[in-house]
Formats: C-alpha cells, sequence, structure tokens
C-alpha cells in the first residue's frame, strides 16, 4: 500500500468514524526497518501499512489497541531497536501513537515518489511492471496509442494512463529527469521514441527493452539521425538488473522495476 492509498484509507475511516489509531515513525536514528514519514493504521481487528514488521511493529500494534481502547493523549516514544526489543538494526526510532480522530490524514505530508516514469507500451511487458509498481511510492504516465490495450481494472491512483496519437509526442510532456521506459509493439515507434527521449538528453533514465543485437541497430540509425555518441551510451538496452535469467513478461518486470530503483536510489540516498 503506498503512502496516498493509506491517507485516502485513513480520510474515510476519520470520515465514518470508524475507532483507530496512527502509529507514525517520527525521527529515527541509525539503522531502522522504516524511516521517518512512514505510517500505519491500527484498528481493532485489522491494519494497513507498516513500520518496518518484527518486534518493533507488534509491540507498537499492542500499544495502538490500547490507546484506541483507553482513549486519551497522543503519545510519544523512544525505542532503542537493540536494548528495547533484541533488534539488530541497532538504531533507535521516535515513535508517535495518535487515536485517528486526533491525527488528520489530510494534513499528512506525502513522501516525494521514488521517480516519475513514462512508461510507453501498454503490452504484456508493460502491465506486468504496472502491477509490480501498484505497491510502490512512484508517478507512472502510462502511455499507448491503442486504447484497448489497457486493462479493464481500475489503477491505482499514482498511475495514469495516457491515449495518444502520436504517442512519440507525449514525450515532450516529459519533465526534467523523468525516467523513460520504452516497450511498444512496434520497432518503428521504438526507434522514434528513443530519438525524441534522446533528442532532449534532460532524461533520469532511460530503458529501451531489446537485445544487444536491437541495441546495435538503434545505435547506428540513431547515430546516423544525429544523436551524439556521449547521449547513446546513456540508452540501457536491454532493460533488468543483470543475472536474472528468463523472458517471461513477469521476470523481465522484476528486472527491470530492480533496475528502476537502483536508479532513483543515489537521488533519495541508498539504505
Amino acid at each position: 500500500m503506498t503512502a496516498a492509498e493509506l491517507a485516502a484509507l485513513a480520510l474515510g475511516w476519520r470520515a465514518a468514524g470508524r475507532p483507530a489509531a496512527v502509529v507514525s515513525v517520527v525521527r529515527h536514528q541509525g539503522s531502522v526497518p522504516r524511516e521517518s514519514g512512514t505510517r500505519m493504521l491500527v484498528g481493532p481487528d485489522e491494519v494497513h501499512g507498516t513500520i518496518g514488521g518484527g518486534h518493533l511493529e507488534w509491540k507498537a500494534i499492542d500499544a495502538a489497541r490500547a490507546l484506541i481502547a483507553a482513549g486519551g493523549a497522543p503519545i510519544e516514544q523512544r525505542v532503542p531497536l537493540g536494548p528495547a526489543l533484541g533488534q539488530c538494526c541497532g538504531g533507535v526510532v521516535h515513535l508517535r501513537l495518535a487515536r485517528l480522530a486526533d491525527d488528520d490524514p489530510a494534513a499528512w505530508e506525502p513522501p516525494p515518489p521514488r521517480f516519475v516514469l513514462r512508461l510507453y507500451g501498454a503490452g504484456h511487458v508493460g502491465r506486468a511492471i504496472v502491477q509490480l509498481l501498484a505497491g510502490i511510492d512512484c508517478r507512472v504516465h502510462w502511455i499507448d496509442e491503442r486504447e484497448e490495450q489497457f486493462p479493464a481494472l481500475e489503477l491505482p491512483p499514482h498511475v495514469r494512463r495516457v491515449c495518444v496519437e502520436p504517442v512519440d509526442a507525449e514525450v515532450r510532456c516529459a519533465a526534467p529527469g523523468d525516467f523513460h521506459l520504452v516497450l511498444t509493439h512496434s520497432h518503428d515507434l521504438d526507434l522514434a521514441l528513443a530519438r525524441a527521449i534522446l533528442g532532449r538528453g534532460d532524461f533520469g533514465f532511460f530503458g529501451l527493452i531489446g537485445s544487444a543485437t536491437k541495441r546495435a541497430r538503434f545505435e547506428r540509425r540513431l547515430a546516423e539521425r544525429g544523436v551524439p555518441p556521449q547521449l547513446l551510451a546513456r540508452m540501457t538496452c536491454p532493460i533488468g538488473v543483470p543475472g536474472i535469467p528468463g523472458k517471461e513478461p513477469q521476470v523481465i518486470a522484476v528486472a527491470a522495476v530492480a533496475q528502476l530503483l537502483q536508479q532513483a536510489a543515489p537521488t533519495r540516498g541508498s539504505p
């Protein structure tokens, strides 16, 4: 569940007057399961979100349910994970436990997205990638010229369908630093997208699905169209972290999403 989905759920519970508590990581020091800004919604018989699992989470759930039952003001706790809980992380988390009635989800500051992705192509691999990104705090513009290729299922709020023709015109709408992942049904369209993305030069990451042979052919054609070598070197093709064999759409998607998270890590700070 993304932070936005958790906030929406909490707003619904609050409006309905459901008894619940919010557990928030307000500060952290050292190595901890989840960082500051993480929240968990605790009801009498269900929990949504996570502050990292393990002993810390179970103790926090028990304390939150006790607060729901007894009422009262918000509570702050300093938890040294090693001495207090025997967890090997070694860091310290500062938790705030408050009844949902005392913690307005509308005021929660959402975390910055890990990345903004322009995903070109709604075929098998594109669908598998969107499924994996459903629970990750990112923003996805999912682009295809074929309306019928998009699944009929409701997408999470951070995934936006864009049905447009020509597809490569959508490249102009990207912001500097956006990620681009090209995996359409047409090599000619892939080439047009590659030329448009490389022509901008301000992308954070550009991945193109295909083999080493496809890369060599595209490099030659793009060079003939005036794309300089230093930009061609920034095109990632094949996509996906190395060492994961398999051509099933779901396998390709796992490797590609892992690569997106790797590329985003330097801007967020590596764990």
